[in-house]
């Protein structure tokens, strides 16, 4: 439902229409219809959708931005979410706390009557919001979950949304679009995956679409983007080119190909040399929900910024194997010290800080 629904949207706005029975819209249309219609789409699709303003907000389970200037220590602070999961759920909830609809344009109105069983303004939203096709359900919620998610939106929304208690969230919201320019300018814009980059950029538009953050945005739209036989198509990630690369040099390492193939190892080792994170993202780590990173490798590039521990190791054992290999066949070897903070940033995510400073006094009496 949500990948239908999904490319159903898109296509609408980029104007296409479902005109002939025959059309792959019309069938879409049809599946949608047959299926439940889109309030049944999930959790994400339903945000989507409300952003549009084919879907109303009522329709949504809170995603409360007050979450965020909870005491930390509380299990349940964002802060402690898996990254992707935070960085998603970081701009949904700016965007939810605002409640933000974009214009209702004529196909936006039309698809507001293409997309569901009945008629849009008879749709029970308090409904909607625990419903999800069977075919996107891949963890049913029990009746006890969906009476908390009730009680969450019928109790506590409307308190935080109200006077004077709504100033917590306009403060939530200000530190919501903190954290998105730190994690925008961060990653040069690039941002952990596709998913959140999307959702960064309309957040910086939302906040003002005139502002430099939105332009810089639009301008790494590009990275995730490539061009193929049936078309362009989108990465969900930016590229793997540390992790890709680090495994290519250890296969021409360990099948004795280097000699052949010297200027491709040449302009690989630079990669390596180039993408490796020379320094720690800037403020208070804590604050940022940030670990170290200095030292590390991203899955991509140096751009993306985000220290990933496999990646770490194997670029680690990559550079580690062209050390072996005299410098006048592949360049200027990457200096010691580069190899230190590979190592320290990997033992930080084994045996935190006190490992990493027993390991460097380790070296100094190497």
């Amino acid at each position: 439902m949500f990948g239908t629904c999904s490319n159903y949207i898109t296509l609408r706005l980029l104007g296409e229409e479902p005109n002939d029975e025959d059309s792959p819209l019309a069938k879409w249309r049809a599946w949608i219809l047959s299926h439940g219609g889109a309030t049944l789409v999930p959790q994400w699709g339903k945000i989507w959708l409300s952003i549009l303003g084919v879907y109303d907000w009522s329709g949504n389970n809170p995603i409360f931005p007050e979450l965020w200037l909870a005491p930390k220590f509380l299990p349940f602070h964002p802060g402690k979410f898996w990254c992707l999961t935070r960085m998603v759920y970081l701009p949904m909830a700016y965007l939810y706390g605002k409640k933000f609809v974009g214009p209702i344009t004529p196909t936006i109105l039309a698809l507001r009557e293409e997309i569901y069983g009945t008629c849009y303004v008879k749709i029970d939203w308090s409904k909607a919001r625990n419903a999800c096709a069977k075919e996107d359900l891949l963890c049913p919620r029990t009746d006890m979950q969906n009476a908390v998610w009730t009680s969450l939106y019928r109790c506590v929304e409307p308190v935080l949304s109200s006077w004077p208690v709504n100033k917590l969230r306009d403060r939530a919201l200000y530190n919501l679009m903190e954290h998105i320019h730190y994690e925008d300018e961060n990653t040069q814009y690039v941002c952990i995956c596709a998913l959140n980059k999307a959702l960064n950029m309309f957040c910086c538009w939302v906040e003002n679409p005139n502002s430099n953050a939105f332009k810089h945005h639009l301008a790494r739209i590009p990275d995730f983007l490539w061009l193929s036989e049936d078309g362009m198509k989108a990465q969900v990630y930016d590229g793997c080119q540390s992790w890709e690369t680090a495994f290519i040099i250890q296969a021409f390492c360990a099948t004795d190909l280097v000699n052949e193939y010297i200027p491709t190892i040449q302009r690989a080792y630079e990669f390596m040399k180039h993408s490796q994170l020379l320094r720690n993202h800037p403020g208070d780590q804590s604050y940022w929900h940030r670990h170290r990173s200095k030292g590390s490798w991203t899955l991509s590039s140096a751009d993306n910024g985000w220290a990933v521990s496999d990646t770490t190791g194997e670029a680690l054992k990559a550079v580690l194997l062209l050390s072996n290999i005299a410098s006048n066949h592949i360049g200027d070897p990457i200096e010691r010290e580069r190899l230190h903070d590979a190592a320290d940033c990997l033992l930080s995510y084994l045996v935190g800080h006190l490992g990493c400073m027993f390991y460097r006094w380790g070296l100094l009496f190497d």
